[in-house]
């Protein structure tokens, strides 16, 4: 089996609990606060990696307190540095969880979504298959250097997930990703918001119709909507009720599961429901990263 490259960035995850998002003046304190690794590359690579299949985290480690964080926990975990960019700083993402689990964003940008054709082209491509990219990436001042390097390799089959941010990607960029027939992976606010649509059934036929590929909406606890470019057919597809601790890294667990499960034969409309159980165990867990126990009784059922 041949593998997937992941691009895209790997930081570190301030996670911050709070009652709720203070007001304007409001004085509040905290209920917790921890630091782990995420990012959507990172979170990605970590569902392929439990699952099975084979992959390449291609995520930029930067310099200062937050790049020696990163590339130690990559050491940690056995993972290769893919590049080490000694002086540019690494950001890092606050994770603000309110009581509930809603998690808000606020990222400092740094290395970590800096990219080089350059590096990419140093990557043996005849390893690999597939390919995952993130808007984060694509909307950055460097974005176009992956999207030059996907160009060049039309063999791949991409999976992008546009995130919360789709509306500041560079229009042009979009465009040329679609081109590429990606498989579309959002949720229903942002299919919404880029169909101008009321629905995600209209919403997925209208995507489809722009990347001639299978386009996957999630829908929180209420699970998914798949729409199979093969078939012309869409469905709802059931979430996995849990107690949410937190949403951190849930999307990203799920398309990761989506690429994996599709990898390894199984229908997207099977690999979307193994998605939402992973998911849903993902939300049941502080940040990101799913303990390997955990993994091992969400998908069991399935065995």
């Amino acid at each position: 089996m041949k593998g997937t490259l992941v691009i895209g960035s790997t930081v570190a995850d301030v996670i911050i609990s709070i009652p709720h998002l203070p007001q304007t003046g409001e004085d509040l304190n905290i209920t917790s606060q921890i630091q782990r690794l995420g990012g959507c590359a990172f979170n990605v690579s970590e569902i392929l990696n439990l699952i099975g299949t084979p992959y390449m985290l291609c995520s930029p480690v930067g310099s200062g307190l937050y790049g020696d964080f990163v590339a130690n926990e990559l050491e940690k975990r056995g993972i290769p540095c893919f590049i080490r960019l000694d002086t540019i700083p690494n950001g890092c993402c606050y994770c603000i969880v309110e009581t509930g689990g809603e998690r808000t964003f606020i990222s400092k940008h740094g290395a970590e979504y800096l990219f080089s054709q350059s590096w990419m082209d140093k990557v043996d491509s005849s390893n690999f298959d597939s390919v995952y990219i993130c808007g984060l990436e694509i909307e950055e001042s460097t974005g176009d250097e992956i999207i030059h390097y996907l160009e060049k390799h039309p063999e791949y089959k991409v999976f992008f997930a546009p995130g919360a941010r789709l509306c500041q990607i560079p229009r042009w960029r979009l465009y040329e990703i679609f081109k590429m027939s990606p498989v579309f992976h959002l949720n229903e606010i942002e299919a919404l918001s880029l169909t101008k649509e009321d629905d995600v059934t209209t919403a997925a036929v209208l995507l489809n119709k722009r990347t001639n590929n299978d386009v996957i909406i999630t829908l929180g606890d209420r699970g998914s909507y798949c729409y199979n470019s093969s078939t012309g057919k869409g469905c709802f597809i059931d979430g996995y009720p849990t107690e949410v601790c937190d949403t951190i890294g849930a999307g990203d667990a799920h398309l990761g599961a989506i690429i994996a499960y599709t990898k390894l034969g199984y229908t997207i409309e099977e690999a979307v429901d193994r998605a939402n159980k992973i998911a849903s165990a993902v939300v049941s867990v502080i940040g990101a990263s799913l303990p390997q126990e955990i993994f091992k009784k969400a998908i069991s059922s399935f065995n």
